[in-house]
């Protein structure tokens, strides 16, 4: 459930290493330029930070789903198992029961290369009601002095399994309260609610033909230099995310500013195409689009 996009003139959803975003504000504002390129800057800059926001905390999911198989789906997520950097601690509050469990996965305060090639360090605390492909069970996540490259991440992650029959396997993910800072003293502040569905590979035992569908909101505040915006995101037409394609390879979301109308000039459209594992998307604001290329 990760996607990533390489950046474009038009559109730039950010290597970790090279964030500029975060934020929070009441009012917009913006550096030079037109009145119409201001505008257009501002809904591009809504869109990256709700991205990027999106990035962090799916990798959240993943790592919380596989870490083990005790809690979930062993090797799913940026653990690089061959060359572990990390420890992860297992503490089961009420032995001998499994649950509840309390795994904490420490990148220690050097710095840890994951399979993304993404650094981190400090950790990542996280508390199983039970084990997560199983209806009712919850984790519950926070962070303590984490970071992805130079990205301070804070907030709360929680999974619930709120699957309805043995058929079905569904997730509701609700991230609030996060705030991504780097250096310099951009931010993003985000909160998000997912609904997370398999639609496919149910009866069998490995993952390669799992299909998932994403529904769902966010929104959030972002600072970029003297730039101020706030936004929210609507999924218009549900994500599609193989586990046989490393990209999401269907679907569309909305990103609309606060204060601009839902069908203003300034909304801006991401649509990642057909249904092809391929790496192409379209970006759409103020009526002209522009492929991008997924990373």
């Amino acid at each position: 459930m990760k996607f990533r996009l390489k950046s474009t003139r038009f559109i730039a959803i950010a290597y970790f290493v090279s964030l500029l975003v975060v934020g929070s504000c009441k009012k917009e504002t913006s550096r030079s330029g037109t009145e119409e390129q201001q505008q257009q800057e501002a809904s591009i800059v809504s869109s990256e930070s709700d991205a990027e926001a999106e990035i962090v905390f799916n990798d959240v999911f993943d790592d919380a789903m596989g870490v083990n198989n005790e809690v979930g789906l062993e090797g799913v997520g940026t653990l690089n198992r061959l060359n572990p950097c990390y420890t992860i601690t297992v503490t089961h509050s009420n032995s001998p029961a499994i649950f509840p469990v309390r795994i904490v996965i420490d990148f220690g305060t050097t710095g840890c290369r994951g399979l993304d090639g993404h650094v981190r360090r400090g950790k990542i605390i996280t508390e199983y009601t039970g084990r997560l492909i199983v209806a009712g069970s919850v984790a519950y996540t926070r962070f303590e002095g984490f970071y992805v490259d130079t990205i301070k991440v804070e907030g709360t992650h929680k999974i619930e399994n709120t699957s309805t029959s043995i058929i079905t396997r569904q997730f509701t993910v609700d991230v609030n309260g996060a705030r991504l800072t780097k250096p310099g003293g951009n931010y993003v502040e985000w909160n998000n609610h997912k609904v997370i569905t398999q639609i496919e590979g149910l009866s069998t035992l490995y993952a390669l033909d799992d299909i998932f569908r994403i529904e769902g909101t966010a929104n959030g505040k972002v600072k970029r230099g003297t730039l101020l915006v706030s936004w929210e995101s609507k999924i218009i037409e549900p994500l599609i995310k193989k586990y046989s394609c490393r990209w999401i390879v269907k679907g569309t979301v909305k990103n609309i500013r606060t204060n601009t109308s839902a069908t203003g000039p300034y909304v801006t459209i991401l649509d990642f195409g057909n249904g092809s594992c391929d790496n192409q998307a379209i970006i759409t604001i103020n009526g002209l689009s522009r492929q991008i290329t997924l990373r």
